[in-house]
Parts: C-alpha cells; structure tokens; sequence
C-alpha cells in the first residue's frame, strides 16, 4: 500500500519515503519498557498504530505484571475520526498533530517517539510542574540561510531543471520553525530536541479547534513534507505565548550510529553510563546500524531496563 501511494503522490524520491522511516528492530519493546521501568507513576501508555498490535505481553508479564493493562493499542482510525480523507497515512507529523484526539487521553500527557528511551528514573516534576508542562529547549535565530538556500535550491530544480516532483527534505528544525512562524514569530523560535515532549491536551485542543483550516493542511500530506509544522513544537511555542515560565536542560543524548566510527557507540553510551543527569536517550535509525552496534545497543538497553529487582 505504501509503494501505491508513493507513486499516486510523487514522494518515491522523497526523504520521507525511506525504508528507514518505516522499519522496525523493535525499539518499541525497549521504549515501552523504559516508561514502565523508569516512570511507573505513569497510569496508561497508548500506542499508535495503523491496524497493527506490536507482539511484546510476554516480556511485560514477566518483568511488569503489574503494569501490562496499562499499555493500550490506538488504531489512526480513532484518532482520524472526522479527517478520513488523510487516510491512509504514513507520515508521523500528520499523527503528531492529532495526538490531543486519543480517547481517555490525559490533560498532561508526555509524547515518546518509538525510539525514545528513559535510562533513569524520572519524576513528575521532570515534565510538568504545578499541571504546566516542562519545555527542554533553547531559543534559537530563524534559520535564515537554511530557508534562503532551500528557496534557491527549490527554484533550480524545478525551474532550471524542469523537476516537477522535485521535494525538499523536511528538516526537523525547519518544522519547527514553521509551527512558531504560524504563531506570528519572526526572528526566534523556541527549539527542542529529541527527547519526550510533555504536551497539555487543552492547549493543542483549543488552537486547533480554532484553526482547523490549519490543522487539516498539516494532516494531508500521507509523506513528510517540507511545509508542514512540527506539532509539538507549536505546542511549546503555545505554552510560551501563555506564559510558561517552566523550563530545564535537555538532559538526553542523541545516537545516530550510521556511517559512524568504530568507537562511536561505545562512547555514547559510557557517557549515558557516567554522566547521572542524563535521564533520556533516542536512538535513531538503528536499522541501519551495523549489526554489532545494533547488538551493542540493545544489550545495554535490556541490561537496565529488563532486570529482575529483589
């Protein structure tokens, strides 16, 4: 299905239509695992999925029996309900952007992508102080010269070079920038990592219910696309504007271990090991890890998040 719509949409040549955005080593064992291990305070995990229930109870009886109904599979049509149109979609800023619809969500939520990992006990006051969420991020200048480069790169391409279904990247960064340009900022935006984002369902809820023209331009695309927002992104942006005053450290590390050096990922995760403020990891692309540094990955992983305590 997702080869028919890259080629009904034009997004084979995409960024967005790679096979890494869509395969799995099953990081969502070890990301569910980590919640129930490091945030047990935490009352349901809901799991987005497109018809599909990740295989997984059996590790979860065995090391949380306590926790395994917490853990519920949300199927995009619950979610989508009204914007079946979007349908169906394997774009993850589309679903970001209607996380707030999850039935029996809670006003404060925290969003964990698949390959967010915690390494350390968290409190809830690491994500919201007094029910106001706890923004980790920094104030950076509007990318300028990324966005005046990608104009002219755009304009070559399907000007000069006559490439119709030529697309840019959807860079992080720039869909963040584009949720704060949304909210009327000109030169700044508040920018975050990859870390879990604590979100307020009310926030996005009412933004969206007031802007809906908005919100369903930003589910269309069934592909990453350049233009859309970064969804949590607005959401801290919202918070700010409100007068959030509650901010912290990123306090995580980014892994990336493709195309790396031999030592890369022994050295990413002893400063996990050694440095006691760090309480969250993403690890990203491990498909495309080599096969030792995959292994390497997942044993540290399942060495403190999978073991017994008496």
């Amino acid at each position: 299905m997702r080869t028919f719509f890259l080629e009904k949409e034009k997004a084979y040549s995409s960024h967005s239509s790679l096979n890494t955005r869509f395969e799995s080593k099953n990081e969502i064992e070890y990301c569910v695992g980590s919640i129930l291990k490091f945030a047990p305070f935490v009352r349901n995990i809901f799991i987005i999925t497109d018809s599909q229930a990740p295989k997984f109870s059996d590790i979860f009886k065995k090391y949380f029996p306590k926790w395994i109904n917490s853990i519920k599979i949300i199927d995009h049509k619950e979610i989508f309900k009204g914007n079946e149109f979007c349908l169906p979609t394997f774009n993850s800023r589309s679903i970001e952007s209607l996380l707030w619809k999850i039935n029996s969500l809670s006003d404060n939520f925290v969003y964990f992508n698949d390959d967010f990992f915690l390494i350390r006990p968290v409190k809830q006051k690491d994500w919201f102080v007094n029910g106001t969420p706890v923004l980790r991020g920094k104030w950076k200048s509007k990318p300028k010269i990324k966005l005046a480069y990608n104009t002219i790169i755009k304009c070559i391409k399907k000007t000069i070079l006559n490439n119709k279904n030529f697309m840019l990247r959807p860079n992080y960064y720039i869909g963040q920038w584009n949720a704060a340009n949304k909210l009327g900022y000109i030169n700044k935006y508040f920018r975050v990592e990859h870390t879990p984002h604590p979100i307020n369902k009310k926030t996005l809820k009412l933004f969206f219910n007031n802007n809906d023209k908005l919100l369903k331009k930003n589910i269309s695309y069934r592909f990453r696309n350049y233009d859309q927002f970064n969804t949590v992104s607005l959401a801290n942006n919202l918070e700010l504007q409100n007068q959030n005053i509650y901010t912290s450290s990123i306090d995580g590390v980014y892994i990336y271990p493709v195309n790396r050096h031999k030592k890369y990922v022994e050295k990413k995760l002893n400063l996990c090991t050694s440095n006691e403020n760090i309480k969250f990891i993403c690890v990203q692309s491990l498909d495309s890890a080599k096969t030792k540094d995959e292994k390497a990955i997942k044993a540290w992983l399942k060495s403190i998040i999978f073991k017994m305590t008496s």
